[in-house]
């Protein structure tokens, strides 16, 4: 396993432990999430994609902080908190919630739009003995088949259609997933 791949996992790993002691929900998302839904590591990753909740983002970048983590400049905490331990960069994008209390982007010009129904209600993902909470597979095809439609500026990748196709398949999975050989 590449040193940056094992980085990532031992970050995911960090902030779930750091996320979960302080009773702050946290979900993968990206590729870093399907990949947990798969139970295996499928391709490198530049970084590891979170959601959290708007509220909690203050106090979870105070606990991460306080164990060497560092902000990342580039990206105003208005929009979405980032943030870098050694040479891992982790992206919390925050959410909100509508006034019946389903999940919202939470920061940044699409702040208020509606999420996928069902996305934070996933079974947890796993690769190996490291079990985390993440987006749900449907969310993430979503975001996948539509971000290329909100974001022209962005076009669809190779990665994205080869997550796609990975996406889709672990989607018609029926009952527990089990790890990729």
């Amino acid at each position: 396993m590449h040193g940056l791949t094992r980085r990532q996992l031992a970050s995911i790993a960090e902030v779930v432990g750091v996320a979960g002691a302080a009773g702050i929900p946290v979900w993968l998302r990206g590729g870093w999430a399907m990949d947990f839904q798969l139970g295996a590591v499928t391709r490198p990753h530049v970084d590891v994609d979170w959601y959290c909740w708007h509220e909690d983002a203050n106090r979870l970048a105070t606990l991460l902080l306080a164990r060497d983590w560092r902000l990342d400049p580039r990206m105003p905490v208005t929009t979405q908190l980032d943030l870098f331990t050694a040479d891992v960069e982790a992206s919390f994008a925050y959410l909100g919630r509508d006034s019946d209390g389903r999940p919202t982007v939470g920061g940044g010009p699409w702040a208020g739009t509606p999420l996928p129904a069902g996305m934070l209600d996933a079974p947890p993902g796993r690769i190996g003995a490291l079990t985390v909470p993440t987006i749900s597979v449907a969310a993430q095809i979503e975001f996948k088949q539509m971000y290329p439609v909100w974001m022209p500026e962005r076009p669809r990748r190779s990665k994205d259609a080869d997550d796609l196709a990975l996406l889709r398949a672990v989607s018609g999975r029926s009952g527990p997933r089990t790890p990729r050989p």
